[in-house]
Order: structure tokens, then sequence, then C-alpha cells
């Protein structure tokens, strides 16, 4: 996988923020923390895709059916003691 290099603006408090993850041991560099960050992100953005598609599945299932807690939880104790 190739790399490319990246110049970024950061606050003097954002800056800090890193310094201090870096000292505290959770990364070895400034690069390191970033491509965390947005490492993260991107699993967080596929996680949102797979409950949004779950949504519209079951948005477009059809008409919501009745459902009575009580009734299903004697109906498990029955089947499943």
């Amino acid at each position: 996988m190739g790399t490319v290099r990246k110049t970024i603006t950061l606050t003097d408090q954002q800056d800090n923020w890193i310094k201090a993850q870096i000292d505290a041991g959770h990364y070895t560099n400034d690069s390191e923390y970033i491509r965390d960050l947005i490492r993260r992100e991107q699993e967080r953005n596929t996680e949102i895709e797979v409950i949004r598609a779950a949504l519209i599945a079951g948005e477009s299932s059809g008409e919501p059916k009745s459902f009575n807690a009580d009734v299903f939880k004697q109906k498990m104790l029955t089947s499943h003691g």
C-alpha cells in the first residue's frame, strides 16, 4: 500500500492533545494518531451504513403486526422452560 504525504494545520490545543496522547504511550507519533482517527471514522461510517440499510429493509418489509410482549414471554417459557 502506498503512502501520501499530507500537510495539515492544527490549533495549539489540538496539537497539545496529540502530544499528550503520544506522551501517554497511546501512539508513537502524530501520523499514527491521525491514521487511527481515520480508521475509527471509517469503521463508524460502515456501522452507520449497516444500520441504515437494516432500517430501510425494515421499513420496506410491510405493515407492522401487533406484538404482545406478555404473550411472547409466556410462549417462550412454555417452549423453552
